[in-house]
């Protein structure tokens, strides 16, 4: 070869590796977007912190969580020992939270990927990695990663509690959430009370109430006089348990309990306790982006999104779903979406455990509130009703109406005891009494009672033997086919109506339940009263009745 063409050669491969290596100088020495970052924060800086700052790589480094996160890198402000500037974001100090954020690093919180340096490495906006970092407006979402927050109550609760907060003027002394605890025009200045962002966290006396009574009556006027009065018994119970939900991450609770309102937990487990027909949840908010379809999905490719878009048409989103569209409102779906993402779990070593999640996994503590109330909300009101007035989903058999005044009025509180212990075997109602994951008996008792108080109707009066008919079952059969397949069921199957072929309904109910239910239907259902005159179909006798209740009971399982 050309000694000339090789010397050539030589050269130019030389100069090219020569500007390689200066241009990957000039990026790592001086183009990386940290240093923009920290020359632009050096610039802001008072002359004198200015001389004494070093433009370098920082990163806070936790060795138990095996965290070397960067991110203060860019947000300067955040990193220890550095001024927090008021402008602009980058160089905020990190908002006021329950903990100090360098003895947890950033990612265990905000997710993305803390050994970057670049931004959308950084946030995890990248290709191929399975964490990104978590939407500002979701930002406290990021305490599921260690909290679990436990008898969170429905919102109809904690909403109440808030109101009551307001109505009784606690906001006159007591600041919440960036609000209250002012100085009022014309008024003599406040008391010192302590702020209730995170009085749920911390633990308060359960004898306040008691207490500021005392404080009002020996005050001889200001606050204790002009803002705190006598507050009655329902609405004490209200504000503690707002006072509960009050935990520093706001929003949070309010999202748990729309997921505890909506009925949730009936099909959907979490952390072990819940149904079984829809996904477990308990990880959903660390699902990865990167293996999710997002075909039928507007906007961004983010979890958020899809999580959106799937509440409010499932199967749209996820062909083949079976979960249906439960006309949910935005604000509704933005909560969803919001406590959605917080079900996430870092396995982060015990001794960074705190209180709640130590209460959550070690005593057992549940999650929910143990009040009827709550309790039939996240397991009970998707299929049942807010008010047990039944509900309809397009493509499904309508679910029962257990509020209605009818059902009540001949339903035990034993029927309906068993019933929720015991379910309907081979329908979508699970035995919550005899599952894993399901109710203890102290909680199926409090959901009877708040059934029962639906309607504030009494319990019937049992005072003939559970079975009693002795009717001719043949003649009940050509009856029931006449009167009742259509609904029930050629073989009490189900259809319109429940299905009667079902040894657990056959072995709770009494005959005197079926003949009342056949005798006086269900107002607002599809069952009629068939004792009543009707120009559509037959009337039946009591004679009749009796006849299709004993061709029912040859369905029931011998002992």
């Amino acid at each position: 070869m050309n000694p000339r063409a090789n010397k050539l050669l030589l050269l130019t491969t030389s100069l090219g590796t020569l500007a390689l290596l200066v241009y990957a100088a000039y990026r790592e020495n001086y183009a990386r977007e940290w240093r923009h970052r920290q020359r632009e924060y050096v610039r802001r800086l008072p002359a004198e912190q200015a001389a004494g700052f070093r433009v370098q790589l920082r990163q806070v480094y936790v060795p138990a969580l095996r965290a070397a996160d960067r991110c203060v890198s860019c947000h300067v402000g955040m990193a220890a020992g550095e001024t927090a500037l008021d402008a602009p974001r980058l160089f905020r100090a990190h908002p006021k939270v329950v903990h100090d954020p360098a003895e947890f690093g950033c990612v265990v919180c905000h997710g993305g990927q803390g050994r970057a340096t670049e931004t959308a490495d950084a946030h995890g906006t990248v290709p191929h990695w399975p964490e990104p970092m978590l939407p500002a407006r979701y930002a406290y979402a990021g305490c599921g990663s260690c909290h679990t927050h436990v008898r969170v109550a429905d919102l109809v609760q904690v909403d109440r509690g808030r109101a009551m907060v307001e109505r009784h003027d606690c906001l006159a002394c007591h600041s919440l959430d960036g609000r209250g605890g002012t100085l009022r025009p014309g008024a003599v200045p406040s008391v010192s009370a302590p702020d209730l962002s995170r009085i749920g966290a911390a633990g308060y006396r359960a004898d306040w109430y008691t207490r500021h009574l005392h404080e009002s009556g020996a005050a001889p006027h200001g606050p204790w006089k002009e803002s705190f009065g006598i507050i009655p018994e329902p609405d004490l119970r209200a504000i503690d348990v707002f006072l509960d939900s009050r935990v520093g991450a706001p929003g949070l609770i309010e999202a748990k309990a729309v997921f505890h309102t909506l009925g949730c937990r009936g099909c959907h487990k979490v952390a072990g306790v819940g149904g079984d027909d829809g996904p477990d949840l308990t990880h959903a908010g660390e699902r990865d982006p990167g293996r999710t379809d997002f075909t039928h999905v507007d906007g961004d490719k983010t979890l958020a999104n899809w999580f959106a878009a799937h509440f409010r048409a499932p199967a749209t989103v996820a062909p083949g779903s079976q979960m249906p569209e439960m006309g949910l409102t935005d604000e509704q779906i933005e909560r969803l979406t919001f406590y959605v993402l917080s079900l996430r779990r870092s396995d982060v070593p015990e001794a960074y455990w705190p209180l709640d999640r130590v209460r959550a996994e070690r005593l057992k503590q549940r999650e929910f509130s143990t009040d009827g109330a709550t309790l039939y909300g996240t397991f009970c009101a998707a299929c049942h009703g807010p008010r047990g007035e039944g509900m309809r989903y397009p493509g499904m058999a309508a679910f029962p109406a257990i509020g209605n005044p009818d059902f009540l009025g001949i339903a035990s509180d034993r029927f309906i005891t068993e019933t929720v212990r015991h379910g309907r075997p081979g329908r979508r109602m699970p035995a919550w009494g005899d599952k894993d994951g399901g109710l203890r008996p102290e909680e199926i008792e409090a959901v009877v009672a708040h059934v029962r108080a639906l309607s504030d109707t009494p319990p019937p009066a049992e005072t003939q033997p559970r079975r009693w008919v002795q009717a001719d079952a043949v003649a009940g059969a050509a009856l029931y086919a006449a009167s009742c397949a259509s609904c029930h069921g050629r073989n009490g199957e189900g259809a319109e109506g429940p299905a009667l072929h079902n040894d657990v309904l056959l072995r709770s109910a009494t005959d005197t339940y079926l003949i009342e239910t056949i005798r006086r239907g269900r107002r607002g259902t599809s069952m009629a009263a068939f004792a009543a005159a009707a120009t559509t179909r037959a009337t039946l006798s009591p004679q009749e009745i009796e006849a299709i209740v004993a061709f029912i009971r040859t369905w029931e399982e011998k002992p």
